[in-house]
This record gives C-alpha cells, sequence and structure tokens, in this order.
C-alpha cells in the first residue's frame, strides 16, 4: 500500500496538472444538520496520461486504488510540526479534524476522484473551512499544500453560511489585508495552472422546495429541492464574492 504522503503528492499533481472540475456539494436536513464535501474529478489527466503517471508512481499505481483516511489520522502523524504552528493554525487544522479523505484511481477506467467530506449540526460550523485548508501548506514548510483540496482555501476571503429554514445564504467577503499581499511564487503558480480550465460547481440539497435563488444561473433539479450553479475556477480563485447567492424556500 502507498505510503500516505506519496498518494497525497499524486493527487496533487493530478490537480494541478489539468482541468478539474470541483464540486462542493452540501446536503441540509430538517434541523439544519447535513453533510458537506467537495469533490474533485482529475480523470482527464488519466485520459491523457495514465500511463505515464502511473510508471511515476511505482506498482502499487498500476492497481486500482479505493483509500480512505481521515484528516485525524493526518493530523496525528504530523503532531510535530503542528505542535511549531502558531495557536491560531493549529485551531485552524483542528477544524479538519473531522473530515474524512477518499481517493479512487482506475487505470482502466481512466478514472480519478477525490473526496473530502464532514457532517456538520449547523452550517454555522462551516464557516471559513475551506481557508482552513490552506493552514496544511504550512505543514510541507510552505512550498506545497499537502494536500490539492489546500489551494481551495487560498481565495483571500471569509467564507460563512447561514440556515433559518425559511432561507439559506452562502457569503464570501474579500479580505482586503490578504488581497494586498504578494503571494508566494509557489502558490501563483500552482493557482494559474488551476485556474486555465477548471471549473467550480455548487450543488446543494434542501429539505425544502425552493422558491427562488438570487443567482440567475442557478438549475433546479425536477423536484426544486436541488440547485447546481457551475462557475469558472478563476471565479472562485479571483472574484470568491461572485459565488454569494441567496435562497428562499417555499412556505
Amino acid at each position: 500500500m502507498m505510503k500516505l504522503y506519496k498518494l497525497l503528492s499524486f493527487s496533487f499533481l493530478v490537480a494541478t496538472l489539468t482541468s478539474c472540475t470541483f464540486t462542493e456539494n452540501m446536503y441540509v436536513n430538517d434541523n439544519g444538520s447535513g453533510k458537506f464535501s467537495v469533490d474533485i474529478d482529475g480523470s482527464a489527466l488519466m485520459e491523457m496520461a495514465g500511463d505515464q503517471l502511473g510508471n511515476q508512481m511505482g506498482a502499487d499505481a498500476k492497481k486500482n486504488i479505493d483509500s480512505t483516511f481521515t484528516f485525524k489520522q493526518l493530523i496525528a502523524e504530523k503532531q510535530d510540526s503542528i505542535s511549531k504552528l502558531s495557536p491560531e493554525a493549529q485551531k485552524e487544522i483542528k477544524k479538519l479534524e473531522n473530515f474524512v479523505f477518499n481517493i479512487k484511481m482506475n487505470g482502466e477506467q481512466k478514472q480519478f476522484l477525490m473526496n473530502i467530506a464532514t457532517d456538520f449540526k449547523s452550517v454555522s460550523e462551516l464557516q471559513d473551512i475551506l481557508q482552513s485548508m490552506s493552514t496544511l501548506q504550512k505543514l510541507e514548510g510552505g512550498t506545497a499544500p499537502a494536500t490539492p483540496f489546500a489551494g481551495l482555501g487560498d481565495n483571500k476571503s471569509k467564507l460563512s453560511y447561514t440556515y433559518d429554514g425559511k432561507k439559506f445564504t452562502r457569503k464570501a467577503i474579500i479580505d482586503k489585508q490578504k488581497l494586498a499581499e504578494k503571494p508566494a511564487d509557489s502558490t501563483a503558480d500552482m493557482s494559474k495552472m488551476m485556474f486555465a480550465s477548471s471549473n467550480y460547481v455548487i450543488k446543494y440539497h434542501f429539505p425544502k422546495r425552493v422558491k427562488k435563488v438570487s443567482n440567475p444561473n442557478a438549475l433546479f433539479s425536477e423536484d426544486r429541492k436541488t440547485i447546481t450553479i457551475q462557475y469558472p475556477f478563476t471565479d472562485y480563485m479571483e472574484n470568491p464574492d461572485k459565488l454569494n447567492f441567496d435562497v428562499e424556500f417555499e412556505k
């Protein structure tokens, strides 16, 4: 079995070398609890260069992979490095303890899928959760994110969600101080590679029928309980407030 960080390094390579589809999923229950996940589909690179990448990864990569681990395991393995971080950074990383990471790779089907997921008791628990991912970058000395999801928190905004049964809001506020900071070359280069032709899809599932969405590009499921909105990945990274919207529900 491949070591954890070898697998993560390979998944990061896939995410940065090809156009990917990032899908932010949320399932909300009547009581406001639910499940949040982010999926990355990097199958395009497997289609183009699966054999070459498999050779780089060795014999294990030629087998079908379906591997799952918790961020709690990752945090435990890197505890020495984490203890050297600031209290604020340690607090951010602790938010990720309940996330589960899954990676699937199938050479014959040219499939490469990654997923992180967590349950929540209230959508308010998800505040800045993607921004917490960027803190993982510090575990590798700041040279590269520890997972391909780490770059998702590097869009210089603060993200929050609210839900009261009548209305749901997704809101990102630009952090002007971070916006003024010059990014490290490695981060900028990574972002440019991912920007090119990737998409960011929001897919939210609600317990009630949706009356209206403030974003005119929203698509509805047949029962009007699921909305889907697709954005260029450049909007997510460079103009995150474009992804803000409100959802109102039928009575």
